[in-house]
């Protein structure tokens, strides 16, 4: 599925502006954004909620059913499987262990952790990790599509059996490295996943305790969690559903392992509009760290020559006048979203449950959202 920064980056060339305007500038308008849920349950969503909040004050709202057979109203403080949003946990984890020490950014993963990459790939820093910038291969298993999906969705992983498919091929040989590693940048799960497994070489301890001990319990998030095996999401929740013939099959219980520190967690609106805000205001990380969120290398996209837009944990795209920082997340059944302006005037976090997984394009609610928080419409 095409990634929502792509979706805004069209959406701006289309206006014809990259301006950065101060959101209040740009006035929020209530009556669209319940339009731009509106209207379902439709053939590609289920349903939907979605949390505006700032200067201009704050909007939440649902649309469609949380259970597609009793018609069960989505919860606006429902949780949701938040996919890589995990992303911006497992890096915030990480750069706080650069603020005690217990990281550098220049040491290499092969220095922490020598037995996770193959002997033959070359030195790869713990910043290249942040930044996707280390050309690290990814698993070739197509974990969004309904034929590999649906019969492995309770399948439990090891790190090792992810790093065994994403380094080697079915044979048992070494994949090539992508490209020199800090000369481009490459959107993968891969760099997160390696970053989980050096936490717990430094740690001694399950990647999600630093998460849990770092983020969750000081910001009191009382509704996220990283649930390991766990295939269920405890408390309100709208069920996440493919569409098949016609038939609603229920995708919502799913075991985790795949995804782990790239994308395993669980979260709510609430939550994650009270972790980005204390993450950019520098409630969790020290100022040096703080910078490097928004701190972007100096490289081209892997395949397509755009300048790159990923920080340590952190997305940078513009949609109309106005600049977002957040992080986007998707797992079959979810399409989620947070982002706030830089001064966090304006703050959005979102939830669609999709029908169809996988995909080469956003679901038609998830663009209307877009275009309404960011006064496209």
């Amino acid at each position: 599925m095409k990634t929502i920064t792509a979706v805004l980056t069209a959406a701006a060339l289309a206006l014809g502006t990259n301006a950065t305007a101060s959101a209040t500038e740009i006035p929020l308008d209530p009556a669209k954004l319940a339009a731009a849920i509106a209207g379902l349950p439709n053939d590609e969503a289920s349903g939907a909620l979605l949390q505006v909040r700032g200067e201009d004050g704050c909007w939440q709202g649902t649309s469609g059913v949380a259970n597609v057979h009793t018609g069960q109203k989505v919860p606006i403080d429902g949780r949701f499987r938040i996919g890589s949003m995990t992303k911006s946990f497992t890096g915030t984890a990480a750069l706080q262990l650069v603020a005690r020490g217990t990281l550098r950014l220049d040491r290499t993963v092969q220095s922490y952790a020598p037995d996770v990459l193959p002997t033959e790939y070359p030195p790869i820093t713990i910043d290249q990790l942040l930044t996707y910038t280390s050309g690290l291969p990814s698993a070739s298993i197509d974990h969004k599509n309904p034929d590999w999906f649906l019969p492995h969705r309770f399948d439990t992983w090891t790190p090792r059996q992810l790093f065994d498919v994403s380094f080697h091929t079915d044979t048992g040989a070494v994949k090539p490295m992508l490209f020199t590693p800090g000369t481009q940048q490459n959107y993968a799960n891969i760099d997160y996943l390696v970053l989980g497994a050096v936490i717990e070489k430094v740690t001694g301890r399950p990647y999600g305790e630093a998460i849990e001990n770092g983020i969750i319990r000081p910001l009191h998030l009382t509704s996220t969690t990283v649930p390991g095996t766990d295939t269920r999401i405890h408390g309100p929740h709208a069920h996440g559903y493919e569409l098949i013939d016609g038939s609603y099959v229920d995708i919502t219980e799913a075991n985790p392992t795949y995804q782990w520190a790239a994308a395993e967690m669980i979260s709510n609106a609430p939550d994650l509009d009270r972790f980005l805000t204390a993450l950019m205001s520098g409630r969790l990380l020290p100022p040096a760290q703080t910078a490097l969120l928004f701190t972007i290398p100096d490289v081209r996209v892997y395949g397509t020559g755009e300048p790159a837009y990923l920080g340590h944990g952190l997305a940078r795209f513009q949609a109309g006048d106005l600049e977002f920082w957040g992080k986007t997340g998707d797992r079959p059944g979810y399409n989620n979203g947070m982002a706030a302006t830089r001064d966090l005037s304006r703050r959005v976090v979102f939830s669609v449950n999709t029908l169809h997984m996988g995909g080469s394009a956003q679901p038609v609610v998830t663009q209307k959202i877009i275009a309404a928080v960011a006064g496209l419409t």
